[in-house]
């Protein structure tokens, strides 16, 4: 199945299902936002499903919690008797249903409480996230609760699972996911990436045994740390099964906003997935996952922005070294997306593990030898533990429009024919216009943009590819090849001889007479010096001892296309062209004078 069928999955029923339930909000306008919509939608979206799906055990339910509080049975041991008779990874012990509820609308509000409260630890941990306690008392407030609630109960909003199944519920909640998400049009990209991105990191991330997956299945794992509503863990899973029904993946993600986490938990359990995997908190300062190991890290975290607010536990976990995740070196307090990428490569699987993961361009670049950030690329590149880095079209994303940057890493790359080698590929011209834009984003990546990028990818060589206007370049270097010496150089003291002056068999250098050279690591620096130094100062040498490392990835200049300037000719004949326009308006308008 293609990308635009998959994209087409949210079919015409789907999004009618979300526009019905949506259309409750008329019921919010004026007390909320519109942008404030999705605070009550969402969280009662999750509640009705969970409502429908707990009916047919609801007694049977309710009947054994009183049993085991006589018992006084608590813990591990009653949650699992409860979801075993739910039949499901979540329970509601209350009396309460939808239903009852409105049979009492004078005690809505305080039966409302009771009824939330009934639910098991995993959903009430959702309901306090989207901090609802406040948004329910401003329904209490604004006298919509009741209706709300009544809304949710009629027939538009039917969510039994006999009528929706667990697929097309998570479809449904996605609509809704979006349609939230772009009410705050350029703000959606915060914590909603689009599946056009997504779909392509998983073509790249699952690409080199995507026949073998077909073919077999598998069983895999999964992790995003900064999952923000856990559109890529899904949207991975989806290509999966795609690929085989037969394949099994569980799903792991971090994320610190509370609102964004609660709709990823939520959607993974309205899914049947593994929703304990899903772990609220600071990925960077307070790691749900240390010594986990994953199959696919797929993420997009958050790119300039600081880490001061970590500082403090980064900094502690870096004195570490390699046994932590910031053994390779610290980036610069204003931009953190690089403390995110180790944090990456320590959690793949040894031998096999794969990552994509967004960066801005500041990744490539930015950093001094010897500075943390170039440290940081040195590590991963010197490991070979980077395959491919795929610059993007600029307006891809909701609340960007600049240079962005999938960077493929893997550790079973040595394995392979990349062994020892980087590939690039611009894909900046590779896009599709969209006929409306939301926010920053005016392009998509169709199904032809993703197809001429993987095949780039999987050809691995030095090629132009073209199909139609859509252009993609693919450029294979050495590992060696981004990485540079920068070296001091010194002008030795002469005596009256012209031979350099020594002092303690050391060439003594003239003060104020330094130079810094940049001699790429692929060149021999005597050699360097000879042929470009020495021809104009022979007294020139290199000071080993300040010798620096440094690691860059110089993407634009690699793929620079020189355009030579349009002849002074041809400007002075659009000039000329220019002027007898000009004479000849002007005597349509004043005459013939």
């Amino acid at each position: 199945m293609s990308m635009e069928q998959l994209q087409r999955q949210t079919n015409a029923n789907i999004q009618a299902k979300a526009n019905l339930i949506w259309e409750i909000a008329t019921h919010l306008v004026g007390l909320f936002k519109p942008h404030e919509y999705g605070k009550v939608i969402l969280p009662m979206t999750v509640l009705k499903r969970f409502d429908d799906a707990l009916k047919p055990t609801k007694d049977a339910v309710v009947s054994k919690a009183a049993e085991l509080e006589a018992e006084r049975i608590v813990g591990d041991a009653h949650d699992g008797i409860l979801c075993e008779i739910a039949g499901r990874d979540f329970y509601n012990t209350s009396k309460f249903d939808f239903a009852r509820l409105l049979a009492d609308p004078d005690n809505i509000e305080a039966n409302f409480e009771t009824y939330l409260q009934g639910f098991s630890d995993n959903v009430k941990d959702i309901i306090e996230n989207f901090d609802f306690s406040n948004t329910v008392k401003l329904m209490v407030k604004g006298g919509v609760l009741f209706v709300t609630i009544q809304e949710f109960n009629s027939a538009k909003a039917d969510m039994s699972p006999d009528k929706i199944t667990s697929a097309d519920m998570g479809y449904i909640f996605e609509e809704l996911i979006r349609k939230f998400s772009e009410s705050y049009d350029a703000q959606a990209g915060a914590h909603f990436t689009s599946r056009d991105i997504i779909y392509l990191m998983t073509e790249l991330l699952v690409s080199p045994e995507k026949e073998q997956i077909i073919a077999r299945g598998c069983a895999r794992t999964a992790y995003d740390m900064a999952m923000g509503t856990s559109q890529m863990l899904g949207c991975l899973m989806e290509r999966l099964k795609q690929f085989n029904r037969n394949t099994a993946l569980t799903c792991f993600g971090q994320e610190f906003n509370p609102e964004t986490y609660a709709i990823a938990k939520a959607d993974m359990l309205i899914k049947g997935g593994h929703a304990s995997g899903m772990k609220y908190g600071d990925t960077l300062s307070d790691d749900q996952f240390k010594d986990y190991e994953f199959d696919y890290i797929i993420s997009n975290p958050p790119f300039g922005i600081d880490w001061k607010r970590e500082k403090t536990a980064v900094e502690e976990e870096a004195k570490h070294g390699y046994s932590g995740r910031f053994g390779p070196g610290l980036p610069t307090i204003s931009d953190g997306q690089m403390l995110f990428l180790l944090n990456g490569v320590k959690k793949l699987k040894e031998g096999s593990g794969r990552m994509a993961i967004i960066q801005n361009g500041s990744s490539l670049f930015t950093g001094d030898a010897g500075s943390g950030a170039s440290e940081i690329r040195r590590h991963v590149i010197e490991g070979d533990l980077v395959e491919a880095i795929i610059q993007l079209p600029t307006d891809l994303f909701y609340n960007t429009g600049i240079s962005t940057y999938i960077w493929l890493l893997s550790k079973g790359k040595k394995k392979t024919r990349r062994s020892g080698k980087v590939q690039l590929i611009d894909a900046s011209k590779c896009f599709a216009k969209r006929r409306k834009n939301i926010g920053s984003k005016r392009v998509d990546l169709d199904d032809a943009c993703i197809d001429l990028i993987v095949r780039a990818y999987n050809e691995f060589s030095n090629e132009r590819y073209m199909e139609g206007e859509l252009a993609v370049e693919s450029k294979v270097f050495e590992n060696a090849f981004f990485g540079f010496n920068k070296v001091t150089v010194e002008t030795a003291q002469t005596d009256a001889d012209g031979k350099p002056v020594l002092k303690k068999g050391k060439r003594q250098p003239v003060k104020g007479k330094s130079d810094i050279e940049i001699i790429p690591l692929q060149e021999d620096m005597n050699s360097y010096l000879q042929k470009n130094v020495l021809p104009f100062n022979p007294y020139a040498y290199i000071d080993y001892t300040k010798n620096k490392v440094g690691y860059e990835i110089p993407f634009t200049r690699l793929f620079y296309k020189f355009v030579p300037p349009v002849p002074s000719q041809t400007i002075f004949e659009e000039i000329k062209a220019l002027e007898a326009e000009e004479t000849t308006l002007m005597r349509e308008l004043f005459g013939n004078e």
